[in-house]
């Protein structure tokens, strides 16, 4: 469920309600009873980290090995193995 600020235009009272977004908003101020008035907010945060745009970007080597352990896939040391290229064919 959402958070909408709001604030009061008669004390300059702020306050948050957990309404649902089909809710009727908040009319009165529930200090002095005045005119509210909904306020636009930053919403909700979220975490970038490092490089990527995941937080599961940089998971641990053991959040990683035990991962790969329940799928069934062999464990890894976390180093990537390099592929080899065929080598060139002479041509005479």
């Amino acid at each position: 469920m959402p958070t909408y600020e709001y604030e009061c235009h008669k004390c300059l009272h702020r306050f948050e309600e957990f309404q649902s977004m089909t809710d009727e908003p908040v009319k009165a101020c529930p200090v002095c009873g005045g005119e509210v008035r909904r306020l636009i907010s930053g919403g909700g945060g979220l975490l970038f980290k490092g490089n990527g745009f995941y937080i599961t970007d940089h998971r641990s080597e053991s959040y990683k090995k035990k991962e790969r352990e329940e799928k069934g896939l062999p464990a890894t040391t976390g180093q990537t193995k390099e592929k080899k290229e065929p080598a060139a064919k002479k041509t005479e």
